[in-house]
């Protein structure tokens, strides 16, 4: 009984744990870390890269948004995606 208890109280501990996902991305020609949840996680120290350059090009207008918690302003950048090895729009928080 007290292995099932336990294992109970250890699977529910671990299994509501969220945490953040980070990448590395070039961002306007620059490597920088993207967070996909709250911005008060440490962000990963990313690797001195060489990155292209974001081609000149203004960004879209996108309709106001709520600010994430732990953000203080977020704004429209050029990201790289590594799929295409393009860069796209995307609203960056920090």
């Amino acid at each position: 009984m007290r292995r099932i208890l336990f294992a109970l109280m250890f699977g529910s501990v671990f299994s509501g744990q969220v945490q953040a996902v980070c990448v590395c991305r070039c961002v306007d020609g620059e490597m920088q870390p993207l967070c996909s949840s709250s911005s008060i996680d440490l962000p990963p120290i990313c690797p001195m890269t060489a990155c292209p350059m974001a081609p000149p090009s203004v960004a879209p207008i996108r309709p106001m948004q709520i600010t994430p918690l732990g953000a203080s302003q977020c704004s429209q950048q050029q990201v790289m995606n590594p799929a295409t090895r393009q860069y796209e729009w995307r609203r960056v928080c920090s």
